[in-house]
């Protein structure tokens, strides 16, 4: 394997729907290059890029690819990415990495949600992107009409540089060369004149293309206006120059199955693309990077895999220097020292040992002890640490538990990987409620998280509604008294206690004749606020004394609620009269009684259950948009707003999170899988009292059980 160094190397992500044809395409690239003697198909799961057995079994991708091709002088890596929204997790890690991300787009379909929600993330990383029309040999191809979709969504700036030569021939019209191109099996591209029939269309593409690149740089465009035209190395220049920026995104052509319009793609990726030393140095959390091949190393860590027979896996991006095997570098997270052990180029499950990795460059490093994905790697007493992967929070969570006892400690060293390897998962342990969930992107991708516990940790388990973590509080003012007196021989306990109960809201006003001598707030572990106010006169009760015990028997009750047994927040516990004993009166009697007291001023003070609200954000396609609004409509759902962007309507709605199990099942069932929706956590909101009666029978019929 030869080394490449920055000038050399491009960094490509295949993005885009499930089913436009990436891992064929990525397939076809690797056989036009030469690194394979035939084309394998998803079909028969024999393709160089998906070959975990969970990606064979379904037919489609679920882990990210790194594959590399030499072509023309140079290395094109190139990440393949799945398209079945549940694993966006993947695709979220690639774009972090490369330097330009292909909108791989089914020609008879245009833009689809995977679309839509790639291009959100590449908006983020701000990554030159550029769209590969497919499947122009299908009786649905559509080139003008998916052409309309795609500028109808991401405007004029995405330009067509070829057009179809005709159905069912291998010839593209390119109108960046202005040349007919024919490809043979093995992509040879010979090229000729373009027919007559495609001739004004050709011309008419490349007076659009030359002026969409000359209007984004003043130079070209003065020499466009004193010529009346670019020559090719201007244009090209211009394109990259254009495409870094996010201001044209090119349009190429292929019927990736039959490998036509392949070579002239790749040709594209070495000639415009951008290369990682003419790309905006990455963002950093400290430190800078200049792809100096000579500077001290610097490399990320983008994805963790463990593989049957070799290990752990570390998928890095080198950003600086030049890692080599046996060189000690420190974890910039950790502050741990690792040696690196070997050095691969990869080609899906293949791996060729190369003796470095120079900065611009991708490969993978394996057993390293003491790093795992996001983190960064660098020479001892640098500063450089690469800003981590930001990756979507979870829009699906089941509670889960092993089916065989015992299997506990299994099932944590399991999940743990997992969510090592894929921080899109996400577990959770809830002590209150005495359960585990696990968090992801919907059904299929817990499915596959199951399935490698019991395939490589040997731990089966079972999924279940998760118990919803409510909370209490009160919407009124209540007072009550509580006599606590114990008598058994010698010294007895005695406590008398009158306090008030009302919502912590706003400055303490204290009624009637009270007087507020002292206060201090209790901050809960869900950052609720229970605010103690000391109101005696006349010494009734020792608060120098009793004070603080008096907040700690309060504290006994909040983790349980009065109401249905959830922990208790943003309420006001007023302390006003009482009484004590000079013998008997002690802690512990008054911890008993201020818990009492609680409770009962706490049931009369019109208690309230509070439940977790999120705000939903569904993106759909407009035909749709009447059945998932009507559907929110029984999810007592709060629409805040609609908004149009391109082909997709975007709903915005408060929900409440009881409402939301298996959504994504159900939108995905609703919209023929052309839904998606992302939740943010929004607050805790009282409960309309019906549901609230309906929570409190349950919780009353398993404190029964």
């Amino acid at each position: 394997m030869n080394i490449y160094d920055a000038d050399h190397v491009r960094n490509v992500a295949l993005v885009g729907h499930q089913g436009s044809g990436k891992t064929t395409l990525v397939e076809a690239m690797l056989y036009s290059a030469g690194a394979i003697q035939r084309m394998g198909t998803v079909e028969e799961g024999n393709t160089v890029s998906d070959y975990h057995a969970s990606e064979r079994e379904r037919e489609m991708s679920v882990f990210t690819s790194l594959l590399h091709a030499e072509w023309e002088g140079h290395k094109i890596n190139v990440l393949d990415t799945p398209g079945y929204l549940d694993f966006v997790g993947e695709t979220v890690a690639a774009l972090k990495v490369a330097d330009a991300a292909l909108f791989v787009i089914d020609a008879g379909e245009g833009v689809e949600v995977g679309t839509e929600l790639a291009w959100t993330y590449t908006e983020r990383t701000q990554t030159p992107a550029m769209f590969v029309m497919n499947k122009l040999d299908h009786a649905t191809s559509n080139f003008e009409g998916a052409l309309a979709k795609i500028r109808e969504r991401f405007g004029r700036a995405a330009t067509p540089v070829q057009i179809p030569a005709g159905a069912g021939t291998r010839s593209i019209v390119d109108v960046l060369l202005m040349k007919q191109i024919m490809f043979d099996e093995r992509g040879k591209m010979t090229f000729s004149d373009i027919d007559e029939e495609y001739a004004g269309r050709a011309a008419e593409l490349h007076n659009e293309l030359v002026e969409n690149i000359a209007e984004n740089d003043e130079s070209l465009m003065e020499l466009y206006f004193e010529k009346g035209e670019l020559t090719e190395d201007e244009m090209r220049q211009g394109l990259r120059e254009a495409m870094i920026k996010r201001q044209l995104f090119p349009i190429f052509l292929t019927v990736a199955s039959e490998n036509v319009g392949v070579s002239r793609l790749m040709s594209f990726i070495d000639n415009v693309c951008p290369s990682p030393a003419q790309m905006p140095p990455p963002h950093m959390v400290e430190g800078e990077v200049s792809t100096n091949p000579s500077a001290s190393p610097v490399a990320f860590v983008f994805r963790t895999m463990a593989e049957e027979h070799v290990g752990e896996y570390s998928f890095i991006r080198v950003y600086d220097g030049t890692l080599e095997s046996g060189m000690d570098l420190e974890n910039a997270h950790t502050n741990e020292s690792e040696r690196l052990g070997g050095l691969f180029a990869i080609n899906g499950r293949e791996r060729d040992s190369v003796q470095k990795l120079i900065a611009g460059d991708m490969g993978a490093t394996v057993k390293l002890r003491h790093t795992g994905t996001n983190d960064t790697l660098r020479k001892k007493g640098s500063k450089a640490e690469v800003t981590p992967i930001e990756f979507p929070e979870p829009r699906m969570r089941l509670a889960v538990h092993a089916t065989r006892q015992g299997d506990e400690d299994k099932l944590a060293q399991g999940l743990h990987q997992l969510v090592k390897e894929d921080p899109s998962l996400v577990v959770e342990h809830d002590a209150h409620l005495g359960q585990m969930t696990l968090g992801g992107q919907g059904e299929m991708h817990l499915d596959v998280a199951r399935y490698r516990l019991k395939n490589r940790f040997g731990v089966e388990i079972e999924f279940g509604e998760p118990k919803i973590s409510y909370r209490e509080t009160v919407q009124g003012r209540a007072r009550s008294s509580y006599r606590h007196k114990k008598q058994s021989g010698g010294a007895g306990q005695f406590a008398d206690i009158s306090m008030m109960v009302e919502p912590n809201t706003g400055e303490f006003h204290p009624p009637d004749k009270m007087k507020k001598r002292n206060e201090h707030t209790l901050v809960t572990d869900w950052g609720a606020k229970i605010h103690f106010v000391d109101c005696i006169v006349g010494g009734v009760i020792d608060m120098q004394r009793f004070f603080g015990t008096i907040q700690k028997g309060v504290a006994g009750a909040l983790r349980e609620g009065p109401v249905a047994g959830y922990p208790v927040g943003d309420v006001r516990v007023v302390i006003y009269d009482g009484a004590m004993h000079s013998v008997d009166s002690n802690d512990n009697a008054f911890k008993s009684a201020a818990k009492a007291c609680f409770k009962i001023a706490f049931r009369e003070a019109s208690p309230a259950i509070l439940e977790p609200v999120v705000d939903l954000v569904v993106t759909v396609p407009e035909a749709y948009m009447g059945d998932v609004l009507g559907d929110l409509n029984t999810r007592r759902a709060r629409i805040q707003g609609m908004d149009a962007e391109g082909v997709f309507q975007k709903i915005r709605a408060h929900v409440p999170e009881a409402e939301l199990y298996r959504y994504s099942t159900a939108l995905r069932s609703m919209t023929q899988g052309r839904g998606i929706h992302t939740t943010t956590f929004s607050g805790y909101e009282p409960m309309p009292r019906h549901v609230q009666e309906k929570v409190e029978a349950e919780r009353a019929e398993l404190e029964e059980a």
